[in-house]
């Protein structure tokens, strides 16, 4: 018999619940059985679970609960991953003040509380008890029993979704406001939402179709369809978050945008949320904007050592125009945030001009571009250059007033930053002249162009060999040499990463550096494919290339450096 459940015995025969006979009487049982003793006692009727655990814990000095499934609040539960609340038996019932209430049924049991307050560092831990049989319920209905994410929902959406009545038709007044009746909605998009964060989705999509509301995440830049709530909770949903972003609830014919900060077991989110009208209702994309994102390092991004230097010393210039180029979902953003985090110092005045502006960052003027009042990019641009900035960014370059703008404010000692959507690095050159600018503007100005893509990095839990295929060989051409002798993985799939075989993501680079050649190529109007035999022979790897030295690395597969780099033949 252990001393924590010897000291139980003490305890309670202090107490006078039970005396020394029955004691014993209950060690011979434990003996023979091997049951716990709180799990003994309470089988022989003499003495009620609820007693014991209130005795037990008053002697800890802490407090002890009757843990009713239904009013655990999904947030909260979201503050505790399902692979920690099975594993120690624990779950949390409430969150004030940065400290996080979680409910165990052993208050002597140190090394289990010493774990959590080590897993859950980002919170204060603090213990209450209740029934083991309570908490075994409540982790069988809020967590799911393996990592697959369209099983998430599950009795969860039973427990939140206990709604009467003839549907959502009346669940908001005339004013919009929320009812007593809506905590149900309320916890169930909070935990869409959350449930989201915790999958580590970029964006949340809500598609009304003609018999079911679809709900989908897009992880690693792949759509994942869930389980998704009734179909007749469809307008309730997307009033709430119409309300929670700020937007007309009425108004259902025309596209609206909106945001919604909020913080999500204990990391602060902005989510950028857009409605347009489809033909079984309103659909709703939500952004999810990590901040955090915004501290990753040039390393973390996917830049090796020689592409980093290079890149520094680019973000290094007093002037000159930079440009990351890709396609929508590329991440040129995010290389554009974590570039103005690296640079924002106090010596320096930073402003952006974004439609919309994604992330809000300290230290940093941002404007937000709004067309409907006159306040376009050019409009925008012209009154920023009287705010004497040193570093400029512009969300995109879009038309010929704002490449001017962007032109002429780096021939007047501005960096300039912005996003072209262009396939590869030196098309950012053809870009420009055929929006308008003159080449030889092109060429003072240019200082360099970054194409880039996200491929999906392999699942460290279930990483294993893989063998190149002849169809692979055949598609990488000469490049196949490269792989010689190299060891190739790929993932098998498991609970971690949801039986993909991937986990997070990585960026392939292509740095297209504008030096003196180069610029008299351009001044010269060169086709973008001179430039870039030119800039290969100056050194510079193609996506392709960069993908096989990360395939090599054993970071990603032969297959995602495929499906991203389609038109790079070399």
């Amino acid at each position: 018999m252990e001393a924590n459940e010897q000291h139980i015995l003490e305890i309670l025969i202090g107490a006078g619940l039970i005396n020394e006979e029955f004691a014993g009487r209950i060690i011979e049982k434990i003996e023979e059985t091997g049951d716990r003793v709180i799990d003994a006692i309470t089988d022989s009727g003499l003495v009620t679970r609820m007693e014991m655990i209130e005795t037990l814990a008053s002697h800890q000095g802490m407090e002890a609960i009757h843990l009713d499934p239904d009013t655990l609040d999904p947030m909260i539960l979201g503050m505790v991953p399902p692979d920690i609340a099975r594993r120690f038996r624990a779950v949390p019932v409430s969150h004030r003040d940065n400290t996080l209430h979680i409910a165990i049924s052993d208050p002597f049991d140190v090394d289990t509380l010493d774990s959590l307050r080590f897993a859950l560092k980002d919170v204060d831990v603090e213990p209450v008890v209740a029934a083991q049989v309570e908490i075994d319920a409540a982790i069988k209905q809020f967590y799911a029993e393996d990592g697959e994410i369209d099983r998430m929902f599950g009795d969860m959406t039973e427990a939140v979704l206990d709604i009467s009545g003839d549907g959502p038709a009346n669940m908001f007044d005339d004013q919009g406001s929320v009812t007593e009746d809506d905590a149900p909605i309320i916890k169930l998009v909070s935990l869409i939402i959350m449930e989201a964060f915790r999958n580590r989705a970029s964006d949340i999509h809500i598609e009304p179709m003609e018999r079911e509301l679809r709900v989908r995440y897009r992880i690693d830049g792949v759509l994942h369809k869930v389980e998704s709530p009734p179909k007749r909770l469809q307008a309730a949903i997307v009033q709430r978050l119409k309300i929670m972003s700020n937007m007309q609830i009425a108004e259902k014919r025309i596209p609206q945008d909106g945001r919604i900060q909020i913080n999500v077991m204990g990391r602060d989110l902005d989510l950028r949320v857009s409605t347009i009208p489809a033909t079984h209702g309103e659909s709703v994309v939500m952004r999810i904007l990590d901040k955090e994102a915004l501290q990753l390092g040039l390393p973390q991004l996917g830049f090796y050592t020689d592409d980093q230097g290079t890149f520094e010393r680019m973000i290094g210039l007093s002037d000159g125009i930079l440009l990351v180029t890709g396609p929508t979902g590329s991440g040129k953003t995010t290389t554009l945030y974590a570039c103005l985090n690296e640079i924002n110092k106090p010596d320096r005045k930073i402003i952006t001009v974004e439609d919309p502006v994604e992330y809000q960052m300290s230290g940093i003027n941002q404007v937000h571009v709004r067309s409907d009042i006159g306040l376009t990019f050019s409009a925008v641009l012209r009154s920023m250059l009287r705010q004497a900035p040193n570093i400029i960014m512009i969300g995109e370059i879009r038309d010929l007033e704002t490449a001017e703008i962007a032109v002429n404010a780096s021939l007047t000692g501005h960096l300039v930053f912005s996003t072209l959507h262009t396939n590869d690095a030196p098309s950012a050159v053809t870009r420009l002249t055929d929006i308008g600018v003159k080449p030889f503007l092109v060429a003072s100005s240019l200082r360099a162009a970054i194409a880039q893509r996200l491929v999906r990095k392999i699942c460290e839990k279930c990483k294993e060999p893989h063998a190149v295929t002849d169809q692979e060989n055949h598609l990488l051409g000469p490049l196949a040499a490269q792989l010689s002798g190299a060891e190739l993985y790929e993932g098998a799939g498991c609970d971690d990463c949801s039986f993909t075989g991937y986990k997070g993501r990585q960026g392939l680079f292509e740095i297209f550096v504008v030096n003196e050649e180069v610029q008299h190529m351009i001044y010269e109007q060169i086709p973008s494919a001179g430039l870039r035999t030119k800039a290969r022979e100056l050194g510079m790897r193609t996506l392709r290339e960069d993908g096989l030295r990360k395939v090599i690395a054993g970071s990603t597969t032969l297959a995602e450096v495929f499906r991203v780099t389609l038109g790079d033949a070399s």
